[in-house]
């Protein structure tokens, strides 16, 4: 082998070996995107005033996470946090307080604050994910 080869095998392998060093330089962190990250993993995701206000709180992309937070109907000192994404065909839900019913737009599926199906086309449950009160920020665990 020549020096020449030998050189250009030895930049090439020096290349390769920096590669995920600069891949890792170049992401981002998920966590400053969504805001920074509470104790235990959980993740503000709005004001207690605004989900009184409002009825509930959603965020379309919260760490890659489409997630709708209301109140328990049961339980109102309780959260309940589900995906937000429709089981049936991927479309996005709404909370309907007067019914006390998530519902989907698309196909008509409509889910009880639990997630369970309330009335299809849907088969399959909203995911479920842990939620609470903190101060005054709503938190939620992704």
């Amino acid at each position: 082998m020549k020096r020449r080869e030998f050189n250009n095998l030895l930049a090439l392998g020096l290349l390769a070996s920096s590669l995920p060093v600069a891949i890792a330089a170049c992401q981002s962190d998920s966590t400053s995107e969504a805001g920074s990250e509470a104790e235990g993993g959980f993740i503000p995701l709005g004001s207690v005033a605004d989900l009184d206000a409002q009825g509930s709180l959603a965020n379309e992309n919260l760490q890659g996470k489409n997630l709708a937070v209301i109140r328990d109907p049961n339980a109102p000192e309780a959260l309940i946090a589900v995906s937000a994404v429709c089981t049936h065909a991927g479309c996005t839900v709404t909370w309907n307080g007067d019914q006390n019913l998530f519902a989907c737009p698309c196909h008509a599926s409509n889910f009880k604050p639990d997630g369970t199906v309330d009335s299809g086309p849907a088969r399959q449950p909203l995911a479920i994910f842990e939620a609470k009160v903190e101060g005054d920020q709503v938190l939620v665990k992704v």
